[in-house]
């Protein structure tokens, strides 16, 4: 049921978070897995390294004792690539030239560099001593049968997918990517390429939420501008719903002659859960729910309160239906440049750059204002009726 209630962040975020739930699973092969998140826990079926090698190019030796010393020379009896095993074993005194990566010949007590020996004939001479095991890389010394390395949940960043590409694997179970539909709202909006006429300005959120959706993991499935009539508004969310598994609209959720997006919604069968949260900037934001499962966030028409609402209630959900384990945001510890006051009885963002682990606020402190927002890396929660000492070390969320 709607509640007309001013949520607190808190609240808002649990709403959403117990409405959405991860999508389903499909298989995709490694090279399109980047960015998706583990639908399954994994283990090691091959050790790592799967056979004792040597760590250097050099020669591979047999010798008695912790070490052979400087001046000892061995006898080169053959050489082993990187590749197939060529079965040498070596007897003490013996040598054979060996590549990096290359398996080891059996009875070899260490691999000495190409820098540390000299030639003579069909000997190697060392000029500096080889200690026992120097430069052996052991067999599942990084990784063993069985070990746990991969968690449901985790994102499958490119280090993760050679970890998995190492074990053999050509695919991986991921967790769908929603499809996200972005509409912005508003008579005063005109696009790219056209003159602005009086009282209009050029639409600047489609490219700012499509851009959000696609770093945080998701696709967008259409991005379009619809005029404050609720003929067409209703057409356009009616066809948004039918093609994505999220809706974004933008602008027209609050409670004016012209917010025509409630009514629109209420026509199509969208329950809407809550539409006011107190924040600065983005108090009107709506979260509700089609009849066929698609979720609806309503964000406000500038473009500063859509990216913070965006990056504290949007993202999270959508990292939720892609299976990540965690949704909390990326914060880091940093101190503040500058005296940070909010008089106001909502917690507000303040948007700024982190430089050298200092929070540096950017440009006007107001919800239009994309000139600021587009030199921020960071914001930084100003609790309501309180004051930040310039010095003072905050929590600066990553975005």
């Amino acid at each position: 049921m709607m509640t007309g209630r001013m949520l607190t962040e808190h609240e808002a975020l649990e709403k959403i978070l117990a409405e959405v739930q991860p999508l389903a699973v499909e298989t995709r092969p490694l090279r399109n897995a980047a960015g998706r998140f583990a639908a399954v826990d994994l283990a090691a079926t091959v050790a790592s390294p799967p056979f004792d090698n040597s760590a250097m190019d050099g020669f591979a030796l047999a010798f008695g004792g912790a070490e052979a010393a400087a001046g000892a020379n061995f006898q080169i009896i053959g050489t082993q690539a990187a590749g197939p095993d060529a079965g040498f074993a070596l007897a003490d005194g013996q040598a054979v030239r060996i590549f990096t990566g290359a398996p080891l010949p059996a009875g070899t007590t260490g691999v000495a560099m190409q820098e540390d020996t000299r030639i003579d004939g069909d000997a190697v001479v060392l000029s500096d001593a080889c200690s026992r095991d120097e430069f052996i890389r052991r067999a599942g010394a990084d990784l063993c049968r069985g070990q746990h390395i991969l968690s449901r949940g985790e994102r499958l960043n490119p280090q993760r997918l050679a970890l998995l590409a190492s074990q053999g694997r050509a695919t991986v179970d991921v967790f769908a990517a929603p499809r996200v539909a972005i509409l912005s709202t508003g008579d005063e909006l005109v696009p790219a390429g056209q003159p602005l006429g009086a009282g209009q300005i050029y639409e600047s959120n489609g490219v700012l939420l499509a851009a959000l959706v696609e770093a945080s993991g998701a696709s967008v499935a259409d991005v379009r501008s619809v005029h404050d009539d609720p003929v067409a508004l209703e057409v356009a969310m009616r066809l948004a719903l039918e093609a994505a598994d999220v809706l974004i609209l933008s602008g027209g959720v609050s409670v004016g002659e012209r917010d025509f997006v409630k009514p629109a919604l209420h026509q199509l069968g969208v329950r809407t859960n809550f539409w006011r949260v107190a924040i600065k900037p983005g108090k009107p934001f709506l979260f509700g729910r089609s009849g066929t499962g698609a979720s609806v966030f309503g964000l406000p028409g500038n473009p500063v309160s859509s990216f913070v609402t965006f990056l504290l209630f949007v993202r999270p959900a959508l990292l939720r239906m892609m299976g990540a384990a965690d949704v909390s945001p990326v914060t880091q510890t940093v101190r503040t440049e500058a005296t940070l006051k909010n008089g106001d009885p909502r917690p507000h963002y303040v948007r700024g750059r982190v430089e050298a682990g200092v929070f540096h606020p950017q440009g006007r402190q107001e919800s239009h204002a994309l000139f600021g927002l587009s030199r921020s890396d960071a914001l930084v929660r100003v609790a309501p009726g309180t004051e930040i000492p310039a010095g003072a070390m905050v929590a600066a969320i990553a975005c």
